[in-house]
């Protein structure tokens, strides 16, 4: 059974993607086929990238939260993104944690929960060439909040009845792709670590 990491990309005070990531995983643990994990980037409190060697030329980390961030990726098979949108974009924190590791990311399958006032599409379109940059196949189907209707007062989720349909849709893909994909995943060569 492969493993799915909902990784929440905000770490704004006040903010609603923490309860947005946990609706997510309800559904997610209702649906089964996997196992689920909340990832929330505010745990890792990574700083701005500061590894003197990029990620793309292997998996010697030289510093502590670096290599905490780079076994938490490596052990997950794929990847629910809740993201706000920001300026028509996913959040800094986000870029940066991506950036933070490369061969971790890789041959893995990944799937969006966007929020915000348009449901944060833009956001999204933007993280998908960056998945393709990591080597992550990034499916289909998404979610997308709206503030105006999927929230109360722009801070309590309620989703709409249909929301819960295009959760289940996205995580039907992203539990297929996270399983076919293993076979190339368990071919890899090792990195240099």
């Amino acid at each position: 059974m492969i493993k799915v990491g909902i990784i929440v990309a905000s770490t704004r005070p006040g903010r609603v993607g923490h309860a947005v990531g946990r609706w997510v995983l309800d559904e997610a643990k209702r649906q089964g086929g996997a196992r689920f994990e909340l990832v929330d980037l505010m745990d890792y409190d990574l700083p701005q990238l500061d590894e003197p060697v990029p990620a793309l030329m292997g998996a010697d980390y030289t510093r502590p939260h670096t290599r905490r961030w780079a076994e938490k990726v490596a052990s997950l098979d794929a990847f629910v993104f809740v993201t706000p949108e920001y300026n028509h974009s996913f959040p800094g924190v986000l870029k940066n944690a991506l950036d933070f590791v490369y061969h971790e990311w890789g041959n893995k399958a990944a799937g969006f929960v966007g929020y915000g006032m348009e449901g944060a599409g833009r956001a999204i379109q933007h993280l998908r060439s960056t998945m393709a940059a990591l080597g992550i196949a990034d499916v289909r189907h998404h979610v997308a909040l709206q503030m105006h209707h999927d929230f109360i007062d722009f801070k309590e989720l309620k989703p709409q009845v249909h929301q819960n349909d295009a959760v289940s849709a996205m995580l039907e893909d992203v539990i297929a792709w996270g399983g076919a994909l293993r076979p190339l995943r368990d071919s890899r060569p090792p990195t240099n670590d």
